[in-house]
């Protein structure tokens, strides 16, 4: 079984993919809602997982019946 890497991308990258602003990534980010982690102060995206988040959103609120 092989495993693909994970592709991580600055904030600003990713925002150049036309996904999100950089605003709404950054919201995303203080929130602790954005997949990523940390190399001293820069963030660093897990873009794959949170192409899966998008596509695949916790529900908040109302009922999942």
């Amino acid at each position: 079984m092989m495993q693909s890497i994970p592709k991580f991308l600055t904030i600003r990258e990713t925002a150049k993919t036309g996904i999100l602003s950089e605003h709404c990534l950054r919201l995303m980010e203080k929130r602790n809602e954005l997949p990523c982690v940390y190399s001293g102060n820069r963030c660093l995206v897990n873009f794959d997982r949170l192409l899966e988040q998008l596509n695949h959103p916790a529900g908040k609120g109302g009922d999942a019946e």
